[in-house]
């Protein structure tokens, strides 16, 4: 099993085995697979295959486990990409940006950018319609908006959340 090593005060490195490569790319695929048939494709015993589990899951390598859902099922057909520039960009101002978007459902990812625009924001709603309600009656009116510029998504080419 590999071993955390410390990078510096902010970032922790963790240095992975093959086993553990394995194991992570079977969860990667089915959250769901059990520990008994993970340690049958990786040649070894449940015991170590939990503790390994166990490890990446403490040292946060394993953030979370999810449910993939397919959006158009829930009538959520309208992807957006949207880019935001603040007026101010100072950190109160930023902060109280960030915590505003932490709680719009419509957002399901935020990043900090650099370049023309201080954020990118991946939105996705039903419509049309629904879009020009979230974008005028919230997004835009939020304190300390400076520019908005929206771009709909036509088809998506790769969608992935597997990292190795």
């Amino acid at each position: 099993m590999a071993k955390a090593i410390k990078k510096d005060d902010s970032t922790t490195h963790v240095a992975l085995d093959q086993k553990d490569i394995a194991i992570l790319k079977l969860l990667q695929h089915n959250a769901r697979i059990t520990v008994k048939e993970i340690s049958d494709k990786v040649n070894l015993s449940t015991t170590p295959v939990y503790e390994r589990i166990k490890w990446m899951e403490e040292t946060g390598v394993i953030k979370q486990y999810a449910t993939l859902v397919d959006p158009a099922k829930l009538n959520k057909r309208l992807m957006v990409i949207v880019y935001v520039s603040l007026m101010q960009h100072n950190k109160t101002a930023g902060s109280r940006f960030v915590k505003a978007i932490r709680d719009m459902t419509e957002v399901l990812e935020c990043y900090s950018i650099s370049g023309q625009f201080d954020f990118m924001l991946k939105i996705v709603v039903e419509d049309m319609d629904a879009y020009y309600n979230f974008h005028v009656n919230r997004l835009s009116e939020m304190e300390n908006i400076g520019n908005v510029q929206s771009v709909f998504v036509m088809g998506a080419v790769k969608e992935t959340h597997m990292i190795i």
